[in-house]
């Protein structure tokens, strides 16, 4: 803890002195992409996207998973508010212009979901896993042969689900299709470094290369 301490003395000793103007510039908070990921330490959205603070609005959570949108009688009934308002806020209030679901490689989420009796000691993990249920059930009509396959199949295909949940939310919808949004899938690989990104149209995942702006800001 003493080593998050001393970062923290570090930071404004150094990164915050050095730029004091840029920092109070962040007074106005006004980024241009809704970065969705998993809580796993081992992603870092600013580094991985280059990006400075103020840029990126993060949205984590376990399997980086959006509940599919739901309204009951006129009333939105949903047990999953805190991601839920989240995105509409950064889109609603902040007016994002991008939005990216990231997943990633060697996913715990991805793995505990099958194994039934570590689950049966996590209640609240399990319940909220069971929004992977609809991937599980794409995965294993594929009949993947070994469970290395399984699991990197259920990564991949959660990503695409996720994009499917995002796009349920009328006011995510409209945006999109209007082209004031503009929407991505991506896959990091993190023992390679290679990020793939998800093809809506052609429904592939290739690696991003390229000079070409992915998204605007």
């Amino acid at each position: 803890m003493n080593k998050l301490f001393q970062g923290a003395i570090k930071f404004y000793e150094e990164d915050y002195n050095n730029e004091k103007s840029f920092y109070k510039s962040l007074q106005e908070n006004a980024p241009h992409t809704l970065f969705i990921t998993c809580v796993d330490s081992r992603i870092d959205p600013n580094r991985l996207t280059q990006s400075k603070s103020g840029e990126l609005y993060v949205v984590r959570n376990i399997g980086n998973m959006i509940p599919p949108f739901r309204k009951d009688n006129n009333e939105i009934t949903d047990g999953y508010l805190a991601v839920t308002s989240s995105i509409e806020y950064s889109i609603c209030k902040l007016k994002v212009k991008n939005i990216i679901i990231c997943g990633h490689s060697n996913c715990g989420a991805c793995t505990v979901v099958y194994d039934k009796e570590m689950l049966n000691t996590m209640p609240y993990v399990k319940k909220w896993l069971e929004l992977l249920n609809p991937t599980i059930s794409k995965v294993e009509a594929m009949k993947p042969e070994n469970e290395h396959k399984k699991i990197w199949l259920t990564e991949l295909q959660n990503i695409q689900q996720q994009l499917h949940n995002l796009l349920s939310y009328p006011f995510v919808e409209e945006r999109f299709n209007q082209g004031e949004l503009q929407i991505y899938g991506w896959y990091y690989n993190i023992m390679s470094g290679q990020i793939l990104n998800y093809n809506l149209i052609t429904q592939e995942f290739k690696p991003i290369i390229g000079d070409k702006p992915l998204f605007e800001q």
